[in-house]
């Protein structure tokens, strides 16, 4: 019974050594690895309050920034769509959607790397105050470019490992 679970033992072993596996932050044979990828990509500035949430949730996630290797570009669109309302309470509910398109590029050439698109829907609730209702449309913008910010992270983080 013991050189049963030995023999299994050493099969599973000799069997995970060959799957290839690496860890996603993990140095590549470059020596470099996806962290010092993702602290070379400048964000492009934004116009748009969502645009400036999903920017810096993602400068602040990709590290403290060296010499631009890369520009992301995003694109963000919004829309809230009511979903339902009780007019006895008087609250409204809504659907707030974020999409954001980006496209990473190298610096140096302007080539295009990668390119996707991500998106977020986050619900909220008004109430009828002026304050408050903005504050819950605040939040759930908020909320979404977090999301999304993360998801893109991910994605460029998913690249890089691959390129490795």
């Amino acid at each position: 019974m013991r050189q049963l679970i030995t023999l299994t033992l050493l099969f599973c072993t000799l069997l995970l050594a060959g799957c290839s596996y690496k860890p996603l932050y993990g140095a590549g044979s470059d020596g470099k690895g996806v962290a010092v990828a993702l602290n070379g990509i400048a964000v492009d500035q934004q116009k748009t309050r969502a645009g400036q949430l999903v920017r810096n949730n993602l400068m602040s996630s990709f590290g403290a920034g060296g010499g631009a290797s890369f520009i992301l570009r995003i694109t963000p669109v919004e829309r809230s769509q009511q979903l339902s309302a009780n007019s006895a309470v008087k609250l409204e509910r809504y659907r707030y959607n974020l999409k954001v398109a980006y496209e990473l590029v190298d610096a140096q050439s302007g080539q295009g790397l990668t390119s996707g698109s991500s998106f977020s829907n986050v619900s909220y609730d008004t109430v009828e105050q002026p304050i408050a209702d903005l504050r819950a449309a605040e939040n759930a913008r908020e909320r979404a470019s977090r999301e999304v910010a993360e998801d893109i992270r991910l994605r460029l983080a998913a690249f890089f490992s691959a390129a490795n």
